[in-house]
């Protein structure tokens, strides 16, 4: 029996070798050929995914791409990250180039792992869904829409503020930005408004954040089966939601036009089938997460600079009390008030530059092509960073100066601008996110000045900006 035992160990260990060794071998095989670009693919397996992480974590997310650029190429390198051969493309002109070659050369990629978080009631892929999520949002986002947000906006951020800023000495200023993009979010998308409604869906999305971007081990208690187990609870409460609104549109409690959740249930396809209640579930649930994470990180680094930029600051609060004394009592904030906050949107675009919520995104090459002499093979992945305009002095002279002015007249030059990325895929939601932002910035400093408690907060990024400590700061109220 001992003998037995031994040979069924020895005979695991040498599958399991033998499958590493295949895997290692096509790993490597995936990077060799004729004329790719230059750059390592790091360890067997695992590439150079912990430099291309670890980079973000302490702090300076470019240092992996400007380290790469120098050595390499200014123009493209190739490297391994999350165990795929990938092509990086810094730069305004690669920028231009995988914006305009969207469903052409390159189609979006996730890792596999997204699709287990984010399960398809239809068993479609997550890059399917994306696909018909953005033919239902231009209704929901179309201009006449958004003006309609502005004063629900407007008065969540009051509540928000008068909750959780108000009658305090200090707070922590990344979970209340969390949890004012997350209420607003609850409620122009499903119209849930209630805090403690909107609480019980908050720590299992903060859970479901948090599993995104870590490692895909699906074992009990790890952040990635937390992850899973979030998105199940989530999507059980979205359903008794959705039943429910069914049920208000039949009876006339209702309104089709009050949300996107109205707008999914009463919208049929080209073939004239409604989605079903699984299928809203889905999509409302992608859109809860897409909603408020970068939103909230914007926020968050637009208190950081202002409390470290008092002429800045001076600047954005003479600009938003001019607004606030033109308004009666009781009168919220309106598409005319939103178009006055040209400094504080340039404000907002220069902390956006300096500290941007989206890091990058991955491209799929779905056919073999050529770019800068050099070839890429289909099934690459291809990776484009903001960091590789944002902090360059090719476009941005001084790069790490905070300077408004450069988004004065025509502002960037194209394709080096891309906190919401470009081309087809550009968010649906800016806008969106423009609106929420300027709302934020307009009840916050009308209300307070305030200094940071942690003077060199550590930022870290994962996979967005983040002050380590969550940016603790002292208020003080403005007087009467």
């Amino acid at each position: 029996m001992e003998h037995l035992y031994l040979s069924l160990v020895l005979l695991f260990v040498s599958s399991i070798s033998l499958s590493l060794f295949f895997l290692f071998y096509k790993h490597k095989s995936m990077f060799t050929g004729a004329n790719l670009p230059p750059g390592k693919i790091g360890y067997p397996l695992i590439g150079e995914s912990l430099e291309f992480l670890s980079t973000g974590w302490k702090g300076h997310p470019e240092k992996f791409i400007f380290d790469r650029m120098s050595k390499y190429s200014s123009q493209i390198f190739k490297t391994s990250i999350l165990g795929e051969p990938t092509a990086v493309f810094p730069g305004a002109v690669c920028n231009k180039f995988l914006f305009s070659n969207e469903n052409k050369l390159v189609n979006a990629w996730w890792p596999a792992s997204v699709d287990k978080i984010f399960p398809s009631s239809l068993q479609t892929s997550s890059k399917e869904e994306a696909k018909k999520m953005r033919k239902l949002l231009p209704q929901f986002l179309k201009p006449e829409a958004l003006h309609r947000y502005i004063g629900i906006m407007d008065s969540i951020a009051q509540r928000h503020f008068a909750d959780s800023w108000e009658n305090k000495n200090q707070v922590i200023v990344f979970p209340l930005a969390k949890r004012y993009t997350f209420w607003l979010a609850c409620r122009l998308f499903i119209s849930v408004e209630d805090p403690t409604h909107v609480s019980r869906f908050a720590d299992p999305f903060q859970l479901l954040a948090a599993g995104i971007i870590s490692i895909p081990i699906d074992l009990p208690g790890t952040p990635f089966r937390k992850a899973i187990n979030a998105s199940q609870f989530i999507r059980k409460e979205l359903l008794a939601i959705i039943r429910q609104r069914k049920i208000d549109l039949g009876e006339g409690k209702a309104s089709p036009t009050q949300d996107i959740l109205s707008h999914m249930l009463l919208t049929c396809d080209e073939n004239g089938q409604y989605m079903n209640e699984l299928d809203i579930a889905d999509k409302i649930l992608g859109l809860l997460v897409g909603g408020h994470d970068t939103a909230s990180a914007a926020c968050t680094f637009i208190v950081k600079f202002l409390a470290e930029l008092p002429h800045i600051y001076e600047q954005v609060y003479k600009e938003q009390m001019e607004i606030a004394k033109s308004k009666v009592p009781g009168e919220l904030l309106n598409w005319e008030d939103i178009q006055k906050m040209k400094y504080s949107w340039n404000v907002a675009c220069e902390v956006m530059r300096l500290a941007p919520p989206l890091q990058g995104a991955f491209r799929e090459a779905i056919t073999d092509f050529v770019f800068n002499g050099f070839s890429i093979p289909k099934g690459w992945k291809l990776y484009w960073s903001a960091n590789s305009t944002h902090k360059s002095p090719d476009y941005f002279p001084e790069p790490d100066k905070f300077d408004p002015t450069r988004f004065e007249g025509n502002g960037p030059a194209p394709y080096t601008f891309v906190p919401f990325g470009g081309g087809p895929r550009m968010c649906p939601g800016k806008e969106y996110a423009r609106l929420e932002i300027l709302v934020f910035m307009h009840n916050l400093v009308k209300r307070f000045k305030w200094e940071k408690l942690v003077p060199d907060e550590k930022i870290v990024v994962d996979p967005m900006p983040i002050p380590a400590k969550g940016l603790p700061v002292r208020l003080y109220p403005h007087k009467a």
